[in-house]
């Protein structure tokens, strides 16, 4: 073995220790060192992706994994990480297709139970979006019925009595929230795309790109959980080499 692949070795097996131990900031600079040292390895991508995704920074697990994916397509395990990032982030359509093409290249139940339950959430999302505009339409109507009767019981001269003008108050606090409805739709679906928008440079300096995919070992049944901590650390070029010297030592 060259000394070049024995040190990608050797960076591979820290990184996954950190995985292992729940240290995805520095198991992701071993990552990325190892990925400066061999850029054709589609394992090193898929294990930075995981450590990405543990970090939510969404966009860049997604960047790996699809370079995972360009490098071996016939890789279930890279389209497995891409579907995993596409659901963290309710993209479940491209979450089920990204899943549906994984168990196509491997045989794992693992893989067909990531289908059946995208398929499920990617019905209760659509179900939700189709009904929050008449929720909002139905809450406007509601508003306007105990306007008028409002109006009709407590005010010494009621100034709605005209049927009419009933009408008219209760369609207009209907379209109204019918309109919020859809806002807060449009509002909700945005909110799901920024979640894979790139990340601002604050520093001017760049995020390391050429990083990890993967996560220690080859068991695709290997996914994230919700209930595990989050954390956001962002560290300069200055800062990565100073602790991948200090994981040396």
């Amino acid at each position: 073995m060259s000394t070049n692949a024995e040190k990608v070795t050797e960076l591979r097996e820290r990184g996954n220790e950190c995985v292992r131990a729940g240290n995805y900031a520095e198991a992701i600079l071993h990552y990325s060192h190892a990925i400066r040292l061999d850029s054709r390895s589609p394992q090193l991508y898929s294990n930075r992706s995981f450590g990405f995704l543990k970090l939510q920074q969404y966009y860049h697990a997604l960047e790996d994994a699809k370079e995972a994916i360009r490098l071996d397509p016939s890789w279930a395990k890279g389209w497995f990480r891409k579907g995993e990032v596409e659901y963290a982030t309710n993209h479940f359509a491209e979450a089920l297709e990204s899943y549906r093409r994984a168990s196509q290249l491997q045989d794992d139940p693992t893989l067909l139970e990531c289908v059946l339950r995208t398929n499920r959430e990617m019905t209760r999302q659509q179900k939700v979006d189709q009904q929050t505009p008449w929720v909002g339409a139905g809450i406007g109507l509601i508003l306007g019925v105990l306007i008028v009767v409002g109006d009709a019981v407590l005010a010494k001269q009621s100034i709605l009595s005209h049927p009419v003008l009933q009408s008219i108050i209760t369609v207009i606090f209907s379209l109204f929230g019918l309109g919020l409805g859809y806002c807060y739709r449009l509002y909700i679906q945005n909110q799901r795309s920024s979640l894979l928008e790139p990340p601002i440079d604050l520093a001017g300096d760049g995020v390391m790109r050429n990083g990890v995919d993967g996560v220690g070992g080859e068991n695709i049944a290997e996914s994230t959980t919700a209930d595990e901590p989050r954390h956001h650390p962002r560290y300069t070029k200055a800062q990565a080499r100073q602790r991948y010297k200090k994981g040396k030592s």
